[in-house]
């Protein structure tokens, strides 16, 4: 195969990539940004990324007009085409991921608080076994009073109390 051919076969491979495969890849990073605006700052303060992305995300966060937001997000997946946004997109799934973790564990939580005020003893008895630290004469004043609340259809006070107790616990 002769050079010609070969520096041919090559420039065809680098423009494989069709308008319209460009332009979803522009959707895409621009889709991105937005999740960057959207992001609590807490958490928009862990992702890494350069200044002016940086700039154009708190930019981005402030303006309210629908139109001017509309631009300045196209122009965040502008500012994002120049950069490497996998650095980017890893912190962001991280987030999701511990996200994730967190709201299952607060389900698992919840969990065992509904079984404290509605089976009573026998979920004590697995919990302590789960938490050997637990401080059982607590516990059962904590379902006690939150098997009372829930009787007498009172705001569930000691029901958000063993929660936060069991939510101490882990």
């Amino acid at each position: 195969m002769s050079n010609d051919q070969h520096d041919k076969e090559e420039d065809e491979e680098i423009i494989l990539a069709s308008k319209s495969q460009l332009k979803r890849e522009s959707h895409a990073l621009q889709t991105l940004g937005e999740e960057l605006v959207e992001l609590p700052a807490a958490k928009l303060a862990k992702i890494p990324m350069p200044e002016e992305l940086a700039d154009a995300v708190a930019l981005a966060r402030k303006i309210k007009a629908r139109g001017g937001r509309k631009r300045q997000l196209q122009y965040i997946g502008k500012v994002m085409r120049k950069i490497d946004p996998a650095p980017v997109q890893q912190a962001l799934e991280g987030l999701k991921v511990n996200s994730a973790r967190e709201t299952a564990r607060l389900h698992k939580l919840e969990q065992w608080r509904d079984r404290l005020v509605s089976e009573g003893d026998e979920a004590l008895a697995e919990l302590l076994q789960a938490f050997p630290g637990a401080d059982r004469q607590h516990l059962r004043q904590l379902m006690r009073n939150a098997q009372r609340e829930s009787k007498q259809s009172k705001p569930p006070k000691s029901a958000r109390e063993l929660f936060r107790y069991l939510r101490e616990l882990e």
